[in-house]
């Protein structure tokens, strides 16, 4: 069977390659994560809400949230407009009065958040949850829910009517299999208002890569490395992205001081480039809504490197061959990039302390004929050989100069 063309909506969304995602809410004071109302027993709803009245959100920029995506190499960027608590940070305009507009903020941080993204040439994406807490739609009878499933649509009308997304992002359907989600109708409403939106339905840890229903354009991994999707079994093509946390958590965490790297996250990127999904890296900002120093240090720092290597990240495909490790090709429209992990620093071994090794890496089933190698960052020529049927091709990979370590090391293959 062959792969089905890709809707140009979800072709486009596949290179924009690498967004950020926004935890925050009224959990954000409390700072032990998002899902504290569920897991503290001793935390009654009553006592939550009443974080309404602090809930300033006085450094909630969005156009400076959209800058730092920008700076990042993120091509898109994804809020919680509500999340599981059932908190909007939009204006209901009287579905409900626990919203924004009803807090001690004042306002539709919303409309700032999708405002600064186009401002800034960000996509905003929308989080909206499907679980909601507030409305006990886990626990409710089947005839509660279908009231709940009432003013979730109109939650989403209003949503779709009211701001110029670029995609929205469920979350929730996982908690229950009891009852009648009526996709039909949610998705539909989609269609009618903002047609070419992209739409993602997390299906949560375990059912990671799943596709729940034909309207859905990109299926999740979170928290795991994705899985390379066949498309020849699909009746339509669908983009896979995965979602991470910089820690453990996905709201912010005050005692929390497991953070990634930004060499994790080169490598994380790059794993999914490998793989053909999209990266959707997570940040949880402070109680009054700003993203915390080490999250934007990081995350400007990988950017330098998404900087140097933009067109194999936002425009490469992975290439059907055999390479050593973790190592992977992509290719573009013209040029192919070979990505190689794991490589060492070369230099006095007195000074120098890397893990991998250097040398030459065969690539098995390329089946191109190559005639010179590149480093991207150097622009250092690499001795390249190959069988004479093609199907070996053999890159000498040389070291990082000593004070130099790109993580990832990308070079250009000359075709």
């Amino acid at each position: 069977m062959a792969v089905p063309d890709p809707a140009s909506r979800i072709a486009e969304f596949e290179r924009k390659a690498y967004g950020m995602f926004l935890h925050w809410g009224l959990y954000s004071q409390l700072g032990r994560g998002e899902w504290i109302l569920h897991l503290d027993d001793d935390l009654e709803h009553e006592e939550y809400e009443r974080l309404t009245e602090t809930f300033t959100a006085e450094t909630f920029d969005g156009r400076e949230v959209a800058r730092l995506a920008k700076d990042a190499g993120m091509n898109y960027a994804v809020l919680t407009a509500r999340h599981h608590d059932g908190f909007s940070l939009y204006d209901t305009q009287g579905l409900t009065d626990y919203d924004a507009p009803n807090s001690a903020a004042g306002r539709d941080l919303v409309r700032d958040f999708v405002e600064g993204c186009h401002a800034e040439g960000i996509d905003p994406f929308l989080y909206h949850t499907t679980l909601d807490w507030h409305r006990n739609s886990k626990e409710c009878s089947e005839s509660a829910f279908d009231e709940y499933i009432d003013f979730l649509h109109d939650s989403l009308e209003l949503v779709l009517t009211e701001y110029d997304l670029g995609g929205i992002w469920f979350d929730g359907d996982w908690s229950r299999d009891d009852v009648d989600w009526r996709l039909d109708e949610r998705y539909a409403l989609i269609r009618e208002h903002q047609p070419e939106l992209i739409v993602v339905n997390n299906t949560g840890i375990g059912n990671e890569g799943e596709v729940s229903h034909p309207e859905v354009d990109s299926v999740t991994f979170e928290q795991s490395e994705p899985d390379p999707i066949d498309r020849e079994r699909m009746d339509k093509y669908v983009a896979a992205e995965m979602c991470q946390t910089m820690n453990g958590h996905w709201g912010i965490g005050a005692e929390d001081f497991d953070y990634k790297s930004p060499a994790d996250v080169i490598e994380t990127l790059a794993t999914c480039r490998a793989r053909g999904a999209n990266y959707l890296l997570n940040v949880g900002p402070t109680a009054e809504g700003a993203i915390p120093e080490y999250e934007t240090a990081t995350f400007r720092r990988a950017g330098d490197w998404v900087e140097i290597h933009a067109e194999p990240v936002y425009e490469g495909k992975p290439v059907d061959c055999e390479t050593p490790g973790r190592d992977v090709v992509l290719e573009t429209e013209d040029r192919l990039y070979y990505l190689v992990f794991d490589l060492a620093v070369s230099g006095h071994e007195n000074v120098t302390a890397s893990g991998g090794g250097t040398g030459p890496r065969t690539i098995e089933g390329l089946n191109r004929v190559v005639s010179a190698a590149r480093w991207l960052d150097s622009d250092e020529e690499l001795r390249v050989i190959q069988s004479d049927d093609g199907d070996l091709t053999t890159v000498d990979c040389t070291g990082y100069p000593y004070g130099s370590n790109t993580v990832v090391r990308v070079a250009e293959l000359i075709v």
